[in-house]
Parts: C-alpha cells; structure tokens; sequence
C-alpha cells in the first residue's frame, strides 16, 4: 500500500500544479446595458466595460439573446465628420479595463425583438480568441431614456 501511495502522490501533486497553471484568467464585465433602437427595424446598441484578469486576453464576439446579430463597432471622427467601423476584436490587457461607451467603442444590436422591453435585460455572451466565455445580463433602456447609472 506504501508502495502505491508513494508512486501516486508525485502523480496528484503534478496533476494539481498543472490545474492551477491551467485556471482562466478571471475576467469580469460590469456596467452592461443595451439601448432599445428608436424605430422598430433599426438596430439597437449596448455597452459595458471588461475588467482583464491575470492574463491578457481578446475580445473576439459578443451575442446577445434577444437579437439576431451582434457586431462591435467603433466611432471616431474622420475629417471632421463622425464615422464608425466594424472592429473584430479588442486586446484587454491582463490587470486593464476596456470600455465599450456612447461615442466610442460599442455594440451593434441588429434585429432585436420586439419582446425585449424598456426595464427588460437581456443576456449578453462575451466571447474571447482562447475560447473562453462569460455571460452577463444587461439592462435594456428605451430609446429616449437616460443611461443607467
């Protein structure tokens, strides 16, 4: 039994240094909430911000539940006219803080349902380049409302 107990622990030990090795990066989203698009057919947007975790990581998709296609977009102005252009991914560097706001970086909500309402939340999944995810409800808030606080 000694025998066995002495050939199996070095095998445990390096099995859990490798699971500690191997834990995700604890990377968290706050501040999550879509605006409800003014005309119906129109898209709709969101915004949040990511806190990166021990690791730097990419930002590759975001989905949200209650519309069909989901696209991040970044405003900017161009010869004194504002612009946007559909990003594919956003570095978030270990330990930083990216934040998609009215203005800037946001989201394109396009073909949101007509069943997410004012007050509503909607799930929104934040996809990363290792195949990681993490889900957080957002707040939908109507077209002429103020942002949440």
């Amino acid at each position: 039994m000694r025998a066995m107990m002495a050939m199996v622990a070095p095998a445990v030990a390096g099995a859990l240094l490798l699971t500690g090795c191997l834990k995700p990066a604890m990377i968290e989203a706050d501040h999550v909430w879509v605006r409800l698009p003014a005309v119906e057919g129109r898209p709709g947007s969101g915004y949040f911000t990511l806190h990166g975790g021990t690791g730097a990581a990419t930002l590759i998709a975001v989905s949200a539940d209650y519309a069909i296609r989901t696209e991040m977009h970044e405003s900017m102005m161009s010869g004194g006219m504002a612009t946007m252009k559909k990003i594919d991914s956003v570095p978030l560097p270990a330990g930083g803080e990216v934040t998609f706001q009215p203005g800037g970086r946001h989201l394109m909500l396009f073909g949101v349902s007509r069943d997410l309402k004012p007050g509503d939340n909607t799930l929104l999944t934040f996809t990363f380049a290792d195949g990681s995810r993490i889900q957080r409800k957002a707040l939908a808030v109507g077209a002429g409302d103020s942002a949440p606080e």
